[in-house]
């Protein structure tokens, strides 16, 4: 049975009327409890087979192997209770301190709902908030950086399905460039990055790990093939090298990149550094070093800082910069004011 928004709202009411020894609830008055709350909230209904069905679910040992016992009344029919009077499958043992931080992680996670393209969020709020009976904060007191007209947002919870049950997919692409091309993909790991997500896996037919932006995977199905486990890329260690999320060819070695920086922004960089290997060359000069493989998101770093940062070096990388700064000042010099 799945459990979605719905289920946890039935079973959070059943469970308070199975631990109310004050009343006996017959099949029938359960079910007009259950509706009563979803009729409120989602406005939908159940039946007498749904209710029968989450009364298996929650006496199922393996989920919350609930003691609901079946008392006989006058004639046919049962009234259902708890046969132990502290039992809940709600019951937690939070500390205040627990309860505080859970509220506060909701109140984070509850900045990102109403969107459509986080409907699987609102699944995992919901739980949390039926599960612990704790309600987020109703001011706006945090704000996160978010894109809600990215595309391929939608696609986002089917495909951490597929990494989390290794499901193989054949994904159609279209890469910024126009080309378009159907792979099979077994599918590993997701990654954001600078407000957009990232799939990755083996590609069948490169033979390789594949980096696949989710805002230009056009469409996606499950494939029959086997899927193929990850023998071969630690993701924990795989983005050590790099900023961002391009992993550049195997010639294309790690650095050691020399930046300056101009007095106002080098504290800046201190309190927020580049890389988890920056380290401080000179103080006195503002310059810092990283160690890293030079990608696009490298370059695109540097620029954000112009014209508070200089490259010392390597020389090539020098070159690089400066030959992408002349290119860009002549689009400027060639305009006619």
């Amino acid at each position: 049975m799945a459990t979605n928004k719905n289920a946890q709202l039935r079973y959070q009411v059943l469970d308070r009327c199975f631990g109310d020894f004050k009343h006996k609830y017959t099949i029938d008055e359960l079910i007009d409890k259950v509706n009563d709350k979803l009729h409120d909230l989602y406005g939908t209904e159940v039946g007498v087979r749904q209710i029968r069905e989450d009364i298996k679910y929650m006496r199922d040992r393996v989920t919350y192997n609930a003691p609901i016992v079946a008392y006989r009344l006058e004639g046919k029919k049962c009234y259902y209770r708890y046969s132990d009077s502290d039992f809940s499958i709600f019951k937690n043992e939070l500390s205040v301190e627990d309860v505080n931080n859970l509220r506060s992680t909701i109140d984070m996670l509850s900045r990102y709902r109403g969107l459509p393209t986080n409907a699987w969020l609102e699944e995992i709020i919901s739980n949390l908030e039926y599960r612990f009976g704790i309600k987020p904060n109703s001011e706006n007191l945090i704000s996160f950086e978010q894109n809600d007209q990215l595309k391929g947002l939608e696609n986002l919870s089917g495909l951490i399905d597929a990494v989390m049950n290794h499901t193989t997919l054949s994904v159609h692409y279209k890469t910024y460039k126009g080309v378009e091309f159907i792979h099979t993909i077994y599918p590993y790991y997701i990654k954001e990055y600078n407000n957009r997500w990232f799939l990755f896996g083996m590609g069948e037919e490169v033979g390789d790990i594949e980096n696949l932006a989710l805002d230009r995977i056009v469409e996606y199905s499950i494939s029959n093939k086997s899927f193929k486990p990850n023998v071969t890329t630690d993701f924990s260690t795989y983005f050590d090298d790099v900023i961002g999320v391009s992993k550049p060819k195997s010639d294309v070695k790690v650095e050691n990149i020399k930046l300056r920086f101009t007095d106002n922004r080098f504290p800046y960089v201190l309190s927020k550094p580049l890389h988890h290997t920056q380290t401080i060359v000179e103080g006195e000069s503002n310059t810092i070093q990283i160690e890293v493989r030079p990608t696009r998101e490298l370059d695109q770093i540097i620029f954000s800082f112009i014209p508070d940062i200089e490259v010392l070096s390597p020389d090539w990388y020098r070159a690089s910069i400066t030959e992408k700064i002349k290119e860009n000042l002549e689009k400027y010099s060639s305009m006619k004011v």
